[in-house]
């Protein structure tokens, strides 16, 4: 991640709640396909989160408008970041046009205001037909309500609740994306130190779990069934909701011996 670092801890959840936004446009996209050819995205809020995720987007070569109602907001860009800075309310149907709406690949919103974010969510939806619309929204309660609506959201307070605990009580696992029928998790497990050096069949057999993929040194991999779990990584797996709580308690408990 090529951004200027800040010495905050505010800036790391800024940081981690933006990837949980690109995994959740990655995840929109693959029913079709995650596109190999740069294509257009369409911001709302200009804040931290708003101005990182454009630059990310930008960096990975894509085309990038995003809006905000105060100007001064887009001081937060980068210089050299090539996104396109609309000025206006970003549920207004003419501004959503302005930033290239029409065209867009995905849309994100992320301002400060959850009644903002999900007003825009649904119109790109319904008037401009975006089928890839995530929203930020604090109120997690609300979070839930969106999701079964078909509205992907990001619950930031939960979020830095599940992260600030995960650092508090090294157990369980920390829900990272949930499909929009709440049927399916991709979730952050903790697993039992004997599961290190053992191989993603035995894991995976051995638990009912299946890995999604492992991040090793800030890397993200696709591990393939003789892929060997070292300490340094973390494991993400995929399951049914329902099997949550059980495969999570399989994977904390120490291998049978074979």
């Amino acid at each position: 991640m090529r951004i200027n670092a800040m010495c905050s801890e505010e800036f790391c959840l800024v940081a981690g709640a933006v990837e949980c936004f690109l995994r959740q446009l990655d995840a929109l996209a693959a029913p079709t396909g995650i596109p190999c050819l740069a294509v257009h995205f369409v911001i709302m809020g200009c804040g931290r989160a708003g101005a990182m995720l454009a630059q990310l987007l930008a960096e990975r070569g894509h085309s990038v408008a995003i809006i905000d109602k105060d100007p001064e907001a887009f001081r937060r860009l980068a210089p050299k970041v090539e996104v396109r800075r609309v000025t206006g309310i970003g549920f207004d149907r003419d501004v959503l046009v302005q930033a290239g709406i029409e065209d867009a690949y995905a849309f994100a919103a992320v301002s400060n205001g959850d009644n903002s974010n999900i007003l825009a969510a649904r119109v790109v939806r319904e008037t401009f037909g975006v089928r890839r619309v995530v929203a930020r929204i604090y109120d997690p309660n609300r979070a839930e309500i969106y999701q079964r609506l078909g509205i992907p959201t990001v619950a930031i307070v939960r979020w830095t609740a599940d992260q600030v605990l995960r650092r508090l009580l090294p157990v369980g696992a920390t829900d990272e994306f949930t499909d929009s029928s709440g049927k399916v998790k991709l979730a952050l497990v903790q697993i039992h130190e004997d599961w290190i050096g053992r191989t993603v069949r035995r894991f995976e057999a051995g638990t009912g779990a299946r890995v999604a993929y492992l991040t090793r040194f800030g890397d993200g991999i696709l591990p393939t069934p003789d892929t060997v779990i070292q300490a340094v990584d973390d494991v993400h797996i995929i399951v049914e909701s329902d099997n949550l709580d059980a495969v999570t308690a399989a994977v904390a408990k120490k291998p049978v011996n074979e």
